[in-house]
């Protein structure tokens, strides 16, 4: 009933799919296409991605890049036995540590939560760096035709609903 209510007032499929398209360019005036926009940040971001991949695909490192290479890798493993000196040297001079603990007493806060934030910017962006580069690859989905009995639309709320499948019966 509602269905040729609407062809009785804009006319047959044609004439209504014409006003759906006319009232969407009209709504897209007002408000962007989401899903457009998300093809065309997907588009820009494979188009950076390719021109990264192209400007670097050839690239040996040279001396240059592989001594500072060996520099990144470094400061994790300075930091750790760094901390195990910190206790031998506790124990070799006692006098001397508290010394130097009393030293770093006087350090401003300020300064601390400086190097704070410098120390842990450099870790967590050399970790968010590993984690882009050694992401594991999903396989590739495969599309397995199903039968057409299959394809078609099933409702599983009927037996839920009597008035749903009293509606279904009555064939309208």
């Amino acid at each position: 009933m509602i269905r040729s209510l609407f062809g009785l007032l804009f006319g047959g499929a044609r004439e209504a799919r014409a006003l759906g398209q006319t009232v969407t360019s009209v709504a897209e005036v007002f408000r962007p296409n989401a899903t457009r926009a998300m093809e065309l940040g997907h588009d820009a971001y494979k188009a950076a991605h390719a021109s990264h991949t192209a400007e670097f695909q050839f690239g040996r490192g040279g001396w240059f890049d592989s001594a500072v290479n060996g520099l990144n890798r470094l400061p994790r493993p300075l930091l750790a036995l760094g901390t195990l000196a910190l206790f031998v040297y506790a124990m070799a001079d006692p006098d001397g540590f508290a010394r130097r603990m009393l030293a770093l007493s006087a350090v401003p806060e300020p300064l601390w939560w400086l190097l704070g934030a410098v120390v842990a910017f450099y870790f967590g962006a050399r970790e968010a760096h590993h984690l882009r580069c050694t992401r594991p690859t999903a396989p590739a989905a495969t599309i397995t035709p199903r039968p057409p009995a299959e394809i078609a639309p099933q409702n599983h709320f009927s037996a839920d609903n009597p008035a749903l499948a009293e509606w279904q019966k009555s064939g309208t």
